[in-house]
């Protein structure tokens, strides 16, 4: 089994790229649950934690250990919402509509996830000298690996809030992610945030016209 999690455990070679199993499983399942969880099935939560532990597992190997760490959350954040998905007849919030944050919210929001990312990259930047029983490597760009980590988790509970600038982390997050798994070597992993990355695109546009939309006139929404 240790040896099938290996990064260097080649399943297929594309374009000559070598294609391990933990991507490969790992990359299959992520989209398949983000499929699911966009038609509401209880399965996504599952299929994702599976994914998540691979991700977890592949990001440690290639000395990305904030995009470790983060899978960490993604793992207690896909227990919960299997719990809570499980319960019957949860109650739903449908009436509030999307909107952007007030500015002054904002920009504290956006300051404190860069002070953060910064100084996790900081602190990850070293952490191979604290640890190196077990981070024996230091890490690969810890300061922008860091910081994208942190947007991340910004960008998942300003979705949780319905707040359409969400979308904007997403992007860069994506855009930052593209070029650092090729650079890493993980291109398949590259090539699923471009998916990502347009996937966030359209969802910004789509929460904008939602965001429109409710404040023409004649709207009871907003």
């Amino acid at each position: 089994m240790a040896d099938f999690l290996s990064i260097n455990t080649i399943a297929l070679t594309i374009l000559g790229y070598p294609l391990s199993y933990i991507e490969l499983i790992g990359t299959i399942l992520y989209l398949w649950s983000v499929w699911l969880i966009a038609h509401k099935c209880l399965l996504t939560w599952p299929i994702g934690i599976i994914s998540v532990l691979l991700y977890m597992s592949l990001f440690y190997q290639i000395q990305l250990y904030s995009d470790a760490l983060e899978q960490v959350y993604y793992l207690v954040a896909s227990v919960y919402g299997w719990w809570w998905w499980s319960r019957k007849d949860p109650v739903q919030d449908v009436a509030d509509g999307f909107f952007f944050s007030p500015r002054r919210y904002g920009l504290l929001t956006l300051g404190i996830t860069l002070g953060v990312g910064s100084a996790l990259g900081g602190f990850m930047g070293q952490i191979h000298t604290w640890l190196p029983q077990w981070v024996p490597e230091a890490a690969s760009f810890p300061i922008l690996d860091a910081v994208t980590t942190v947007m991340s988790f910004t960008a998942m509970a300003l979705m949780a809030l319905k707040r359409i600038e969400s979308w904007l982390y997403w992007i860069v997050v994506d855009v930052i992610a593209i070029g650092l798994y090729y650079v890493k070597e993980v291109r398949f992993l590259s090539l699923l945030y471009v998916i990502l990355l347009g996937i966030a695109i359209n969802g910004l546009v789509s929460w904008h016209q939602a965001y429109v939309a409710s404040k023409a006139p004649g709207s009871s929404v907003g």
